[in-house]
């Protein structure tokens, strides 16, 4: 089996290692050797060390590495949307297998790519797009078909997992996490992908495509990221007990005309520690599976990083290519259930808000009226004095407020209110809160 390599960067190392290390066993398991035909790179004279390949079969000529008659599969692992959408059609449309990690391509248009791959009859996988190593989007295609997925909720974003995991064992403020974050080589040095919620905001388009057999794109998904959330919330967090997480959620249920719709978010949220998601710390990533029939199923493990990719990358080759031997394909696109992505304003959550308050009689009833007019309940309440100091030495007093499920806009429009009570000096913060807490 001839493969096509297209980028030879972190991941793309890990790849051609690999082949080079396990090429009997790989042999033994696909019942052909893997070869490489050749690896596509922007630049012919980076400085690639001791990589064990012949350095003839680096070109700079992507396309013309595709379009040749004996590649078999080719292998996309240099991100972006184009040009490497261009290029993976063409691979598709000639009967070619693919194999990408690239989750943002997949996101924004997944469905050019299931559709070249219909047309041409080759494979399309992309486990490495969603938590590494992590094995689980095969089972959500493959292994889960027989069941009802109804919610999907994850950390799929190593990145922030590790800034807010530093904020709440050390206390640090967002800007400091993320500079050692930096340090350790977690955050790229533009930051923007991870911490605005892009990157978990892609993969949770992936993860709604194939749970709730549903084309799901970027566009689709409502997205937040952790720039906002202070040590402050983190300290809130802990004395609720709980911590805060950047969560992606997807979720079935239905409109308020019954009508069966899909809900797709990215955001952080706080979640009781007694949560299987509360106690995934430093970099790794996990997704919790709710089934009908298989019940709560938990995927844990590395989310990012060359090797861990490269395994989930090289997974998907062996498959493709036994595909190929045996003159067959792996089961299409399923996109039979076509549910309406539900708006955020109408998804069922719960807020965590912090307000800074005058402190003299009539506050609370006041806020709580406010609550009431838009059909907001409230769950529960904590008062007292600004800071965290002794009663009675200032005007202002916190009120922190848990509510109970509502739809987000009669949330959002809750806290709009809020902000223009002359008797709230500040809403100090608004923070999800999932988790059955």
């Amino acid at each position: 089996m001839r493969l096509a390599l297209l980028g030879c960067g972190t991941v793309g190392s890990e790849v051609v290692r690999l082949l080079h290390e396990q090429a009997a066993d790989l042999t033994a398991r696909i019942g052909a050797p893997l070869e490489i035909a050749g690896i596509a790179v922007r630049r012919l004279g980076r400085d690639r060390g001791d990589l064990p390949v012949d350095p003839t079969l680096f070109t700079t000529d992507a396309l013309g590495l595709i379009k040749r008659d004996d590649v078999d599969v080719v292998v996309e692992v240099v991100g972006g949307i184009e040009p490497a959408r261009g290029w993976l059609v063409e691979a598709l449309r000639a009967g070619k297998s693919v194999v990408t990690a690239n989750k943002a391509l997949l996101a924004e248009d997944g469905a050019a790519l299931h559709d070249a791959a219909a047309e041409g009859g080759g494979d399309l996988y992309y486990e490495a797009s969603v938590a590494g190593a992590i094995p689980l989007l095969r089972p959500l295609r493959e292994s889960l078909h027989g069941d009802r997925i109804n919610r999907v909720t994850g950390i799929v974003n190593g990145t922030t997992n590790f800034i807010l995991s530093a904020m709440d064992a050390t206390g640090a403020g967002f800007a400091e996490a993320l500079e050692e974050a930096t340090e350790l080589g977690y955050a790229e040095a533009d930051p923007t992908a991870d911490v605005e919620g892009f990157d978990a905001a892609a993969k949770a388009a992936i993860l709604a495509s194939l749970a709730f057999h549903t084309r799901v794109g970027a566009a689709d998904v409502h997205r937040e990221g952790i720039t906002e959330v202070t040590a402050a919330d983190v300290a809130s967090a802990k004395a609720m007990g709980c911590t805060i997480k950047l969560l992606c959620i997807a979720a079935r249920g239905a409109d308020a005309a019954g009508r069966e719709t899909v809900s797709v978010r990215v955001h952080p949220a706080m979640i009781p520690l007694g949560h299987p998601l509360a106690s995934v710390g430093d970099a790794f990533n996990a997704v919790f599976v709710e089934a009908e029939a298989a019940g709560p199923l938990m995927f844990y493990g590395r989310g990012a990083g060359g090797a861990p990719t490269a395994s989930a990358v090289l997974g998907d080759v062996v498959a493709v290519s036994r595909n190929r031997l045996a003159g067959v394909r792996s089961p299409s696109e399923s996109a039979y259930a076509d549910l309406p992505v539900r708006p955020m304003g109408e998804a069922l959550t719960r807020y965590h808000i912090s307000l800074d308050v005058a402190d003299r009689p009539g506050v609370l009833a006041a806020v709580a009226g406010v609550f009431a007019r838009h059909d907001v309940s409230i769950a529960t309440v904590r008062q007292g004095p600004a800071g965290g100091g002794a009663a009675g030495r200032g005007e202002d007093a916190d009120l922190v407020i848990v509510t109970h499920v509502a739809p987000d806009a009669a949330l959002a429009a809750t806290v709009g209110e809020l902000r223009g009570l002359d008797i709230v000096r500040s809403v100090a913060s608004v923070l999800r809160v999932e988790g059955g807490l």
